[in-house]
């Protein structure tokens, strides 16, 4: 059997990543099979399902790189198709016509009365239900309109759909949609339900817990390859102790078995240092194409400057390009803003101009300015004064750079140059001595 999966939106505008999520995990499993990755858009809400939105969704998936392999299928444009296997089921005695609350007729499906439904589910294992707890269910609406349940069997039947992967909000409709494929004589698709995603609390994760939607996480920043990773490890692990994967990695290793039954919590924190992995890994052209772009369009000139040696100490550091001019501006200009909780807690304390003073005065006596004489200089004043090479660092930190945070101090110091690290020490005690930062 040649397997042949759908990822099927709804598309109004934004797309969840919890539907995204349900696309990518059906990309994979298709991929793995070596089988058929179909695009069936939902769109007969036509208020909602615009074409901007639906070239939204579109852009989503072409920037995640979820390409489909056959032409994509417009549920709007079977209407025809499913009104006609309605017909045939009434006449078959599986569906019939009723008059719901005097507002036209309405096409109802009939489900069993006696024994149960099941299925097994690949994801969740057997699930079953009474047929007596079941209820018949509209499939037309009273103004000729498929209901949501006809059109989606219909459409599957149609396209030769082997497998459904969705999310697990979909298990009641399942034993809806199993009759409806009875009804109709084809055969049944084997079906998969993914877990929730849910927040901190272990309730589905919205809006209100952040960014929720795949255009917000791009407007932020993160890596399209970042993003893929981490929505795929939402209820599905590698089974071994690995998180970040390569797309052929992925591929490789998807199968349905190592699915989680249980909700997968949303951890913008590992997104954030996922998203950082990856610039990390990085080819050295593509981080420094976008380096350079960003720092020049900041104003900032990197003429002078040891572009190598700055971007070896902040690729490993970038969680998002958006942070590189603010992160690196003092290393293109002496005209950099300092932070204003630093300069509080690091320099306002007694005794920092001075110790500014001094460490600028044996900085520049120095006979050579590396990583080893600028740590020893540091390191000998804490030692003298009692209070460890800790308590020397940050002050200098916050003076050079104007932040608390960044490349090792060291490292940070040699690529500025002695000349740089003297004059902004002084600079800094004489500002902080006049009252002027």
């Amino acid at each position: 059997m040649s397997v042949r999966v759908r990822f099927a939106p709804s598309p109004t505008g934004n797309v969840h990543i919890g539907n995204i999520r349900a696309a990518l995990f059906n990309w994979l499993f298709a991929r793995h099979a070596g089988g058929k990755f179909l695009l069936r858009v939902e769109d007969t809400d036509r208020e909602r399902s615009t074409d901007e939105a639906i070239r939204t969704l579109l852009a989503c998936m072409e920037w995640l790189g979820l390409d489909y392999d056959e032409e994509p299928v417009y549920q709007s444009r079977q209407t025809a198709r499913h009104v006609a296997v309605a017909e045939e089921l009434i006449r078959k005695g599986a569906a019939y016509r009723d008059a719901k609350g005097g507002g036209g007729e309405c096409v109802i499906f009939r489900m069993p009365k006696e024994g149960r439904i099941e299925y097994t589910d690949l994801v969740k294992g057997t699930i079953r239900k009474k047929a007596e707890d079941t209820q018949d269910f509209v499939i037309v609406r009273s103004d000729g309109t498929p209901v949501f349940h006809l059109a989606n069997v219909v459409d599957d039947v149609d396209m030769a759909i082997t497998h459904v992967i969705r999310g697990d909000d979909h298990v009641e409709n399942t034993f809806k949609h199993i009759e409806l494929f009875k009804a109709i004589g084809a055969p049944l698709p084997q079906y998969a339900h993914l877990p929730m995603i849910v927040n901190n609390q272990g309730k589905p994760y919205s809006k209100r817990d952040g960014a929720a939607f795949v255009g917000e996480f791009k407007e932020q920043g993160y890596l399209p390859e970042a993003l893929f990773n981490f929505l795929l490890l939402l209820g599905w692990a590698p089974g071994d102790d690995r998180e970040v994967l390569t797309r052929e990695e992925m591929v490789q290793l998807f199968t349905l078995d190592r699915c989680k039954s249980s909700a997968a919590r949303f951890d913008i924190k590992k997104l954030v240092w996922m998203n950082g992995e990856y610039i990390r890994r990085q080819p050295r052209e593509v981080f420094a194409a976008e380096f350079v772009s960003r720092v020049r369009a900041a104003g900032l000139s990197t003429e002078g400057a040891d572009l190598a040696g700055i971007m070896d100490q902040m690729q490993i550091r970038t969680k998002f390009y958006s942070e590189i001019p603010a992160s690196c501006a003092y290393f293109f200009t002496d005209d950099f803003p300092f932070d204003a909780k630093g300069v509080e807690k690091r320099l306002k304390a007694e005794g920092v101009p001075e110790l500014l003073d001094e460490v600028a005065e044996k900085y520049a006596a120095l006979p050579a300015f590396d990583l080893q004489s600028t740590h020893d200089v540091l390191a000998a004043l804490g030692e003298a004064r009692g209070t460890g090479l800790g308590s020397m660092v940050h002050p200098v930190r916050v003076a050079v750079s104007g932040l608390t945070e960044g490349p090792g101090l060291f490292e940070l110091l040699v690529l500025l140059g002695r000349d740089k690290v003297c004059a902004r020490l002084r600079q800094v005690a004489r500002r902080l001595r006049d009252g002027a930062l």
